[in-house]
């Protein structure tokens, strides 16, 4: 199996599964990872637990990220992210509901490439997540980790 080009983190199964069928349509579905949480998102980057024989020197190359997760916060996981060498350079979405200005500022301050509002409804899911997949994936240039 080759490397996920994506990782989508999303606690709730619903949010999950559309967003993963979304993305499918865009890319190769093989090419999209989830994570149910944080704990298990940072398992997934860092290789641990039952990631412990994944290569992480084979990373995303883009993160997904639900906001307000259960057993590890968004901006937690994000905070993780940002502060290893092996996953710093990795561009990371916020996808949330919030509209809090404070949720938003948030999660730029901790460095987040762009916050992505959850949509109301399908075909609006579908028109964010192709929009976010062919600026990320096809038109932004990455930075690769020395």
């Amino acid at each position: 199996m080759k490397h996920a080009a994506i990782l989508v983190v999303d606690d709730n199964p619903d949010h999950l599964e559309l967003t993963t069928m979304a993305l499918g349509e865009c890319c190769d579905p093989g090419e999209v990872a989830t994570a149910t949480d944080g704990v298990e998102a940072l398992d997934y980057l860092f290789g641990r637990g039952t990631f412990a024989t994944r290569d992480t020197s084979q990373q995303p190359r883009l993160v997904i990220l639900d906001m307000k997760l259960v057993r590890l916060h968004g901006l937690d996981v994000l905070k993780a992210v940002r502060q290893d060498p092996r996953t710093a350079t990795i561009p990371v979405v916020m996808h949330s509901s919030s509209t809090e200005k404070g949720d938003i500022a948030a999660c730029y301050a901790n460095g987040a490439n762009s916050y992505v509002r959850k949509a109301t409804d399908y075909d609006e899911l579908r028109r964010k997540m192709r929009q976010v997949h062919d600026f990320w994936l096809t038109v932004n240039e990455r930075l690769r980790p020395a």
